[in-house]
Parts: structure tokens; C-alpha cells; sequence
């Protein structure tokens, strides 16, 4: 958001979404990015405008990033601009014998073997990220997320809007896990991504630090306890500076001050762009609320330190909406006055007291898309229901294919549709 005038609190909004290019065959993954952004652009580029988003290459040639170009006064009627241009690449990427596949991580991708980084503009950092933490992962080549970001104008609105983030982070997983399934296993979590997210940089510990980031409420406290201690830690391996910049924060939320924006990353990507716009209206005005200081005041979301934060997003990482929160503290925080409940009760409890946005046809569609969300348990939650027990790789194969079928029709994912096969 920078190059602009400075937004006030909750006047912008940007979103990016990561996408898997497969095969439309075999689903396996397809390093296709550079071409896809060929055929769009005419050129090898590494990011192109169409209308009022950008598609953008990421880490590997098997990711294409769609985001709003620019920040946007509102997210509603954004899922309808982004469902159609999934529908043009998938049109593009047709001709290569690729589609897009939705959900946080390729289900039997084995990123040793099939990681292809991005070789052209500004591929020396690729390159430099490989050779300081090797990316051939999972944690770097096998994580597919949305960026939620959300704008401040000065200190006094960083320190506000940090302090309700870092608390809403912890319940995340439970509502946008969609992770489940990891080197054609169902692991046991629901968010895999985070799970490996979490420790991909554990060569340098300061880069991810604990994923909620520490209480740093000022630019200049900011500096002080998590970016300079990153770059002094990095600068061995790192002795031409390649890599000293804010984004090389790995947290759960990053400050950019470049741009007047915190950048919420915890977000596993969902089963269709009105999932993604569901749960990205529901965390704002979760936000909003708290920083409103609705429930608690902010002298009292300050104190929280990211090492009482952090047992609970674990727990969410684990088990999603059924983990059971037993500090009463964090609990009143939200306005719950009970003393124990499950991530899912709490996440019900915040919906009960807000509605989102104005009842447009695109704002009762994210509730309809919430509810489902609520009711059916996170994206994980409905994908191992459908893969049940043991499942063989033709199962695999057929589900996933349907949550194909869901991104491109931005539809959501239920456990006993049934879908034309694309």
C-alpha cells in the first residue's frame, strides 16, 4: 500500500491469494508460473496487471499469486473479480495441460524431488533463500496462503491495530486450516502448513521468532526487538544484504512500514475465493472490534506476550475449531465469560455479536459461506470427512480434483457434493 497517502485504520484493504498450478491429469504439480505469466503479459515477467488485480510469481514455479492491485475500500465484491480471473488462467493454462488447485498444500507433492524455484527477475533472492535455508521443503515450496493487510497511519494506529492482531492469531487455524494431508498422508493436523511454516527457518531463529510476534508497539520498539535482531543474525550468511528487509520477517503478522501496513500471514488459502473473502471479513471486523476496545481495553491486550499466545495456536494448528481453550483470560478478551470452551464455541460467540458489512448480495454470501465454515468445521475438517479412513491415491485423486472443480465455479467445498469433473 505505499506510494500512496497514508490510510487510516480500516480505510484500505489488500488481499493475496497462492494458488497450485497442476496437471490436469494427474493433478501432480506443474512448474508453470513463468509461462502462465507469459502468455498473459507477452513477455517473461514476474508480475502483471489485469483490471483490478495483479497475478504475481512466487518462491516456486508451481505457485501463481492472484492480489489486489493497490488497497481496496472494502473486501466486499472482490470474490467475484478474483473467481474470474481464476476462470482466465485456468483457460490459459489449459493449452500447457494445467489447471489451478486450491488448499494450502499439494497432498503428495514431494518437494525434494519436484521443487523448481523461479529463475528469472529477482532471482537472486530465491537463489539466496536456497542457499541459506535450502528451500527444497515443504515449509518453503509446499505452503500455499492468503496475506490479509490491513493499513495504519502512524504509531498511534500501529499500536492499536498490532496488539488485536497478534491476540486474533491464535484462533486462526481454526477456521482457515485447510492442510490436512501432507506426502499423501493424512497427518493427524489440520494445518501442515503452519506446522511446517513454523520451524522452515530454524537456521535462523529471529527470522519466525515464536510466529506471534512479540509485543512491539511503536516503529522504533519494532526495530529494536524483532528486525534488528533478525539482520544481525542473517548477516553472516547474508553478507551482501540480499535478504535485509522487512519481509524477511516470517511471523504470523508482519509490520511493513514501507507501506503502512501489518501483514496478517497465517491464513491457509481456501477452497474458493468466497471462502477466502468470508473469512477475510470476519478477522477485520474481529479486528475492528477489538481495537474499538469493545471487549478489552488496550492497556489490557498490550500486556499479552507472545509465549502465553503461542499454546493456543499450536492447539488450533493441531485440532482446529475442537481445540479446547482453557485460558479464561485470553477468553475475556473476546467478550466469553465462561472459563474454558473450543476454539469453534469462541469463533460462534464472535459472530453472534457482529454482522458483516451491509446485507448486499455479496456480504450474505460470505455469511452463507461463514456459516458453513461454522457449522462444517474448517476446509481440513471437510476434506478429511471426505477422504475418510486409509484413503487409496485414487481417493485422493478424486477429491481433490472436486476441490478443483470448487475454485474454478467458487463454490465451497462439502463433504458429500457431488461434482462435474473438470
Amino acid at each position: 500500500m505505499g506510494g500512496m497517502k497514508a490510510l487510516h485504520l480500516f480505510e484500505g484493504y489488500g488481499l493475496e491469494l497462492e494458488y497450485m498450478i497442476v496437471d490436469r491429469q494427474t493433478l501432480s504439480v506443474l512448474p508453470a508460473a513463468d509461462r502462465l505469466l507469459a502468455a498473459q503479459a507477452g513477455e517473461t515477467v514476474d508480475e502483471v496487471a489485469v483490471g483490478p488485480l495483479c497475478w504475481s510469481n512466487e518462491l516456486a514455479l508451481h505457485v501463481i499469486e492472484l492480489k489486489t492491485n493497490g488497497p481496496v475500500p472494502t473486501l466486499a465484491g472482490l470474490a467475484p473479480l478474483f473467481t474470474e480471473q481464476i476462470g482466465v488462467i485456468n483457460r490459459l493454462l489449459e493449452p500447457l495441460g494445467g489447471m489451478l488447485m486450491p488448499s494450502a498444500m499439494h497432498p503428495w507433492m514431494d518437494p525434494s524431488r519436484e521443487t523448481r524455484l523461479w529463475p528469472h527477475d529477482h532471482g537472486e533472492i530465491y537463489r539466496t533463500y536456497n542457499r541459506i535455508f535450502d528451500c527444497r521443503g515443504h515449509g518453503w515450496a509446499n505452503l500455499q496462503s492468503v496475506h490479509l493487510n490491513l493499513p495504519f497511519a502512524d504509531d498511534l494506529e500501529f499500536a492499536r491495530l498490532h496488539a488485536a492482531i497478534r491476540l486474533v492469531l491464535p484462533i486462526l487455524p481454526a477456521l482457515a486450516a485447510s492442510s490436512p494431508v501432507m506426502e499423501g498422508k493424512v497427518t493427524g493436523l489440520l494445518d501442515n502448513r503452519l506446522e511446517v511454516y513454523r520451524v522452515n527457518q530454524k537456521r535462523i531463529p529471529a527470522a519466525s521468532g515464536r510466529i506471534i510476534p512479540e509485543p512491539a508497539y511503536s516503529r522504533q520498539a519494532y526495530q529494536a526487538r524483532i528486525l534488528d535482531p533478525l539482520y544481525a543474525q542473517i548477516a553472516p550468511f547474508d553478507p551482501e544484504g540480499v535478504l535485509q528487509y522487512e519481509w524477511l520477517n516470517s511471523r504470523g503478522a508482519i509490520a511493513r512500514f514501507d507501506r503502512g501496513t501489518i501483514e496478517i500471514r497465517l491464513l491457509d488459502v481456501q477452497e474458493s475465493p468466497r471462502a477466502d473473502l468470508a473469512i477475510a471479513a470476519f478477522i477485520a471486523a474481529t479486528i475492528k472490534v477489538l481495537v474499538e476496545e469493545r471487549w478489552s481495553s488496550l492497556a489490557e491486550q498490550q500486556r499479552w506476550e507472545e509465549e502465553e499466545l503461542l499454546p493456543i495456536l499450536l492447539g488450533t494448528i493441531r485440532a482446529g475449531e475442537e481445540t479446547v481453550i482453557e485460558n479464561s483470560r485470553f477468553l475475556r478478551g473476546f467478550g466469553f465469560t465462561g472459563q474454558r470452551c473450543t476454539a469453534g464455541d469462541l469463533l460462534r460467540h464472535l459472530t453472534d455479536h457482529f454482522r458483516m458489512g451491509t446485507p448486499s448480495a455479496g456480504a450474505l454470501e460470505e455469511e452463507a459461506a461463514l456459516e458453513i465454515i461454522l457449522e462444517r468445521g474448517p476446509l481440513a475438517r471437510r476434506l478429511m470427512r471426505a477422504l475418510g479412513e486409509n484413503p487409496s491415491p485414487e481417493r485422493y485423486r478424486s477429491v481433490y480434483r472436486r476441490l478443483c472443480s470448487c475454485l474454478a465455479r467458487g463454490e465451497m467445498f462439502l463433504e458429500g457434493s457431488i461434482h462435474r469433473q473438470l
